[in-house]
């Protein structure tokens, strides 16, 4: 029964995501690109929403993942595949995983796995609508034709200062994120041992 519900899940989450492009698609005469971006920004919506409303932490971090995932997958759309394999390496591949780390190492074993309520629905629920209103009336406004030839440039120019100048630096992060990993490894370890020994 459970799998069935998981098959109906599924199903149900692939047409809320790829309704929007065939809007855009089929309604609006867009490209596929266009198509594209409309499914992943659905994408990237949804599992912003799940992120927020969902209990259970561990599934929100998941929530998470998939919408860092999916905003990488607007970067490359959009003609940035460098901010995209930034936001894969440095989101997806290290802050979200350390995040997950310090949520499993960190909950106590006996408390439940639940989040409590959280106080702050009603005013985060207005900054948000008013953030959305002022990203609908910046997006209105803005000529993306030239916003578009300007991030090609940008990226390139990106792509030479993270690889040439900023590359030692960008690999310091990544060790010591490896680091943080691992030393939370060895203190839950260490708890452990010590909570079986006594």
């Amino acid at each position: 029964m459970r799998a069935w519900l998981y098959l109906i899940a599924a199903a149900l989450a692939g047409a809320i995501v790829t309704t929007p492009a065939i809007l855009v698609l089929l309604l609006f005469g867009g490209t596929t690109d266009d198509a594209l971006l409309a499914a992943l920004a659905t994408l990237m919506l949804v599992a912003a929403i799940a992120v927020v409303t969902m209990k259970d932490i561990i599934r929100c971090g998941l929530a998470m993942i998939v919408c860092f995932l999916a905003l990488a997958g607007i970067y490359v759309v959009l003609g940035a595949p460098i901010v995209a394999a930034t936001q894969v390496l440095v989101y997806i591949g290290a802050i979200s995983v350390l995040i997950l780390f310090a949520i499993m190492l960190t909950q106590d074993k006996v408390a439940p796995s639940k989040l409590v309520f959280q106080t702050q629905a009603a005013p985060a629920a207005v900054a948000a609508i008013i953030l959305a209103l002022l990203i609908a009336i910046a997006a209105f406004g803005t000529d993306w034709h030239a916003v578009a030839d300007r991030a090609r440039v940008a990226t390139d120019a990106l792509a030479l200062l993270l690889f040439g100048e900023y590359v030692l630096p960008f690999e310091v992060v990544s060790v010591l994120l490896l680091a943080a990993v691992v030393g939370g490894v060895f203190i839950a370890k260490r708890e452990d041992r010590e909570e079986s020994g006594s």
